[in-house]
């Protein structure tokens, strides 16, 4: 794959390490080897996947001659922390558009990365209610900067456009280099899938590599079938635009929705348990969104046999840390 023919931000300081997860599969019966991508441990505030994808969107804005970043997510969006912190980083405002997907979840007082949003002086939030039509939330932003002299730039939820999806079709090559390197076989790549971005990038990179690994998605927010239709159509347009001539086929999109709970962000005991222990098996802290609840979907997987005895299963910790603090209830 070539990546030369786009704009591209240089924000990565080299590969994310994979590291064995030993205790943690010997505490789960050792029929399976755990391994973990450790994309939490990217620059930028905090750490986290985004990183990879803003490497090329905020390259786009760049070349496109933008002095303003608009982006949208949840109250506790870890791409809008990210988004903002590059946006610091290459002097550009950011302004934000806040999805309350949870009825009177947002606290302007509020911990977690609600608080690093001011800390990298974001530039203004705007909250809007479950549902909103996010896409025309920001372009009515867009609309009044560009009145005020602004040359603003919108990007997606999540960064999970085609744009956005080549950060993780990079990342495949980048772990499939270091797999090689390592003499290591993994039989599983587990990653969470959210906004789709992340899933449909690695989706279109294994094939664009002929990597051969199946990819599990875990949702977070919707149901199975509507998840592995948005990553399938995403994954699809990140490989037209990649030139990959193999044709992605939609069965090679798997999606698991039995971990969401009673919704988007809301906690369930299994994400409680997976975050517990991470921490205190590997030292290895989750975020109670994402990470949390697609780490609960390994360990339950590994606990009935969701994986072949023996195989390897690599989990991609895609970050978000930072949301921990807005949960010391739940874990108290």
């Amino acid at each position: 794959m070539n990546f030369t023919k786009f704009p591209r931000r240089k924000y990565l300081q080299g590969p994310t390490p994979i590291e064995s997860m030993p205790a943690l599969s010997k505490i789960l019966g050792d029929d399976v080897g755990l391994y973990v991508k450790r994309d939490d441990l990217l620059p930028g505030a905090g750490g986290g996947n985004k990183t990879r994808k803003l490497e090329f969107c905020i390259a786009d804005a760049i070349k496109k001659g933008a002095d303003t970043i608009i982006t949208c997510g949840a109250v506790q969006s870890n791409h809008a922390r990210l988004t903002a912190s590059w946006s610091a980083k290459e002097g550009m405002d950011c302004h934000l558009i806040l999805e309350e997907r949870v009825k009177k979840s947002y606290k302007q007082e509020a911990s977690g990365n609600n608080f690093l949003f001011e800390l990298l002086g974001v530039k203004s939030i705007g909250v809007v209610e479950a549902g909103s039509d996010m896409m025309a939330e920001m372009e009515k932003k867009f609309e009044a900067l560009k009145k005020e002299g602004k040359n603003p730039y919108i990007i997606p939820g999540g960064a999970s456009n085609d744009i956005g999806a080549l950060g993780y079709a990079a990342c495949v090559e980048e772990t499939m280099a270091q797999l090689n390197d390592m003499r290591l076989k993994i039989d599983y790549l587990v990653v969470p899938s959210g906004s789709g971005g992340t899933h449909a990038g690695i989706v279109a990179g294994m094939i664009g590599v002929n990597g051969g690994i199946p990819v599990y998605g875990i949702n977070v927010s919707r149901v199975k079938d509507v998840q592995e239709e948005l990553v399938f159509e995403l994954a699809g347009k990140t490989a037209e635009k990649l030139g990959i001539k193999n044709v992605i086929k939609r069965d090679e999109v798997i999606c698991f929705d039995q971990y969401v709970g009673p919704g988007y962000s809301l906690p369930t005991d299994s994400m409680v348990e997976a975050v517990k222990l991470f921490s205190q098996n590997e030292a290895i802290l989750l975020d109670p969104v994402y990470t949390g609840k697609a780490a609960a979907g390994l360990i339950d997987l590994v606990r009935k046999n969701g994986f072949k005895k023996g195989s390897n299963v690599l989990f991609l910790h895609t970050g978000g840390s930072p949301a921990l603090y807005e949960y010391l209830e739940t874990f108290r």
